[in-house]
C-alpha cells in the first residue's frame, strides 16, 4: 500500500513539472513569435522611391594590357654578331640600326646571283636574236619575163610571104624606116623583171620560240635570286621597325645568332598594326596576343595602348564595337582607365575554371597611356545599356522579368496596390521604368526569406509539440524529466 502511495506521489510530481515546463515553453513560443512578426512586419513595408537619374547596364571581364607598336625583332639573316648598338632602356627611333652580324657569306651570294643573272640575260638575248632569224626565212632571186611583152611582127622582101615569124638572115640590118633593097623590118628586144621569194621553216621558228620562253624563266629565276641574296645581305642589319624603349637585348659582339629566314614583315592587332620580325614567325607581336613579344631585341611603346579581355558567353552577346568601357588596373586599384570596344571575337578564346566558354574582345584605353606597362592586368566593366534623365526604381521593388513587371505601390494613407510596370534599361541594381509608376512614387521592396519561420530554423521552439529533437512526445530523444515525460508523452 505504501509503496503504490509513493508511486502515485511520483507520477503526481513529474505530471506537475510536465505542466510547469509546458507553460513555460509555450510562453517562450509566444515571446518569440510575437518578436519575429514584429520583425517581419519591418521587412514587409521596407520602400523604394522612384526617382529620376541614369541607369546603367554593365558586363565584366578580365585581361591584360598590350600595345600594337610593341615588337620583338630578330635578324633576318644569322651570323656572328658584329656590332650590338643598343643596351636596354635606351631610347630608339624607327629605322634606326640595333645591331649587325658579319656580311661576308650574303655579299657573296649576292655577287653569285647578279653572276648568274647576267649570263641568263646573254642567253635570252641571243635566244631573241635566233628567233628574229628564224622568223626572216630564206631569201631568193629570179629573172622572169615581163608579161605581155612578146617579138615584134616584120616584113623581110626575101620572097617570104609577108607576117613570117623567120628571122632575118645572116649580115641584115633591121631598120625602123626601111632596109637595103627597099624591104623593112624589126628586131624585139625581150623585156624582164625580178622575183623574190621567201621560205620560212615553221619548225625552225617553233625551236628558236621555245628557246627564248626557256631563256625567259632562266632570267626571272636569276632576277628572284638577286632579290633574296639582297634581302638576305640587309637581314644582317637588324632596325627598329618602331620608336620606343629597348627592353631586352639577347647577346653581345661575337655571340652567334640565328636568322628569321626573312628581311621584314608584318604584324596587326585588332584597331592597330606594327612591321617587325619575331623570334619565329618574322611578325611582331600584335594586341590580339597575350603573350609578351620576343625576340633579340624587344622594343615596347605605351602609345595606343589597349586591353585583351575575355567575357563569359552570356555578357560577350551583349558587347558592341564603340561601347564605352572603364578598365581598372589590379595591381593599382585607384586607377581607372576610360576605353572603347574595338572589336568582339566570334570565336570562343577558352573556356573557365568551371567549363564555361568564353568570348574575347579588344578595346582601346583612351587618354594617357604613358605610364602603363605590357602585361598588366586589369578588370573591365562595359557599359551595354544606358537611359539618362530616366525614370527608374531599385531592381528589388520589381517581381517578374523581362520587360513587363509587377509592383507594389504604397500609398500615403498605407493602403497598397499592384501595378503593371513596364522597364526599359535593366541597370546593375536599378531598372529603367518605361511605365506604370511616376516619380516620387513609393514602392514596396518585395521580401526575400532564408531559414525557418517565427526565428527557429525547424518553424517551432526547441522541444516544442510535434517538433524535432527533445519535442514532447517525439521519438527518440525526447525530453525525460525524472523518466516520466519522453516517448510516452508523460502518461
Amino acid at each position: 500500500m505504501k509503496v503504490l502511495q509513493r508511486r502515485r506521489g511520483a507520477v503526481l510530481l513529474n505530471s506537475v513539472l510536465g505542466a510547469a515546463l509546458l507553460a513555460g515553453g509555450v510562453l517562450a513560443y509566444t515571446t518569440v513569435n510575437s518578436t519575429s512578426s514584429a520583425a517581419a512586419g519591418k521587412t514587409t513595408t521596407r520602400t523604394a522611391t522612384v526617382t529620376k537619374g541614369t541607369v546603367l547596364a554593365t558586363v565584366s571581364g578580365s585581361g591584360t594590357l598590350s600595345s600594337p607598336t610593341d615588337a620583338g625583332l630578330d635578324f633576318a639573316t644569322g651570323g656572328k654578331l658584329t656590332a650590338v648598338k643598343v643596351a636596354v632602356g635606351d631610347t630608339v627611333t624607327q629605322g634606326e640600326v640595333l645591331a649587325t652580324v658579319d656580311t661576308t657569306a650574303a655579299q657573296q651570294q649576292v655577287d653569285a646571283a647578279n653572276g648568274a643573272l647576267s649570263t641568263a640575260q646573254a642567253g635570252l638575248a641571243a635566244a631573241q636574236a635566233n628567233l628574229t632569224k628564224a622568223q626572216a626565212g630564206t631569201t631568193t632571186s629570179s629573172q622572169v619575163p615581163v608579161s605581155g611583152g612578146g617579138a615584134v611582127q616584120s616584113s623581110y622582101t626575101s620572097g617570104r610571104p609577108s607576117g613570117s615569124a623567120s628571122a632575118p638572115s645572116a649580115g641584115a640590118s633591121p631598120s625602123a624606116g626601111g632596109g637595103t633593097g627597099g624591104g623593112t623590118s624589126s628586131v624585139p628586144q625581150p623585156q624582164y623583171t625580178t622575183v623574190t621569194t621567201t621560205k620560212v621553216d615553221d619548225a625552225q621558228v617553233a625551236q628558236a620560240q621555245q628557246q627564248v620562253t626557256q631563256a625567259q624563266q632562266q632570267v626571272t629565276t636569276a632576277q628572284t635570286n638577286v632579290t633574296n641574296a639582297q634581302a638576305a645581305l640587309a637581314g644582317t642589319t637588324l632596325t627598329a621597325t618602331v620608336s620606343g624603349t629597348v627592353a631586352s637585348v639577347g647577346g653581345k659582339v661575337g655571340d652567334t645568332v640565328s636568322g628569321s629566314g626573312a628581311s621584314t614583315g608584318s604584324g596587326s592587332g585588332s584597331g592597330g598594326s606594327s612591321s617587325g620580325t619575331s623570334s619565329k614567325s618574322g611578325s611582331s607581336t600584335g594586341a590580339s596576343s597575350t603573350s609578351t613579344p620576343s625576340g633579340f631585341i624587344v622594343i615596347t611603346n605605351p602609345t595606343g595602348m589597349q586591353v585583351t579581355a575575355s567575357f563569359s558567353e552570356l555578357d560577350s552577346l551583349k558587347l558592341k564595337k564603340g561601347e564605352a568601357a572603364t578598365v581598372t588596373l589590379n595591381a593599382q586599384s585607384d586607377t581607372t582607365l576610360n576605353a572603347s570596344v574595338l572589336s568582339v571575337s566570334s570565336l570562343p578564346s577558352s573556356s573557365g575554371s568551371s567549363g564555361a566558354v568564353q568570348y574575347g574582345a579588344v578595346l582601346q584605353i583612351t587618354g594617357d597611356t604613358s605610364k602603363l606597362r605590357t602585361g598588366m592586368s586589369a578588370t573591365i566593366s562595359v557599359v551595354t545599356g544606358e537611359a539618362d534623365n530616366a525614370l527608374s526604381v531599385s531592381a528589388a521593388a520589381l517581381s517578374g522579368t523581362g520587360a513587363n513587371r509587377t509592383a507594389t505601390v504604397v500609398k500615403p494613407d498605407g493602403t497598397t496596390s499592384r501595378v503593371q510596370v513596364g522597364v526599359g534599361v535593366q541597370g546593375d541594381t536599378t531598372v529603367q521604368v518605361v511605365s506604370g509608376l511616376s516619380e516620387g512614387d513609393k514602392v514596396q521592396i518585395v521580401p526575400t526569406t532564408s531559414g525557418g519561420s517565427n526565428g527557429f530554423p525547424s518553424g517551432s521552439f526547441p522541444g516544442g509539440f510535434g517538433g524535432g529533437a527533445g519535442g514532447f512526445g517525439g521519438g527518440g530523444g525526447g525530453t525525460r524529466t525524472g523518466g516520466g515525460t519522453g516517448a510516452r508523452g508523460g502518461n
